[in-house]
């Protein structure tokens, strides 16, 4: 009887606390920390979205920028398409904050990582 009756408690948390999907909140502005490995030099830039960006031989253009449901662990994410003036286009993608190393600018020249959403 113990067994179901804690079968049964398990089985309506469970079903009490799923989560059908994640709740987003859409932000207009990134900020966005560039290093130039080269120079040794970083900048925080502040991007709007679908907007051209040139940087010090790169362009960048941040398609959506979103921030985690606040009910959660904050997180930030945004994608963006990531130009050379030389070389076009060099990323494509989603970058996430809390997690730079999961889908990174992989350049020999350039890092870029989210800072936050705004």
């Amino acid at each position: 009887m113990m067994k179901k009756l804690c079968l049964f408690i398990g089985l309506v948390m469970l079903c009490g606390f799923s989560h059908d999907g994640f709740a987003y909140i859409e932000k207009n502005t990134a900020i966005v920390r560039v290093m130039d490995k080269a120079a040794g030099k970083t900048q925080t830039l502040r991007l709007s979205l679908n907007k051209d960006f040139s940087f010090d031989g790169l362009i960048l253009n941040v398609r959506n920028c979103k921030q985690s449901d606040p009910f959660d662990a904050e997180n930030f994410f945004m994608f963006i398409e990531i130009y050379t003036k030389t070389n076009g286009r060099i990323f494509s993608g989603w970058m996430n904050r809390n997690e730079p190393g999961q889908n990174p600018l992989q350049n020999d020249t350039y890092d870029v990582w989210l800072e936050k959403c705004e």
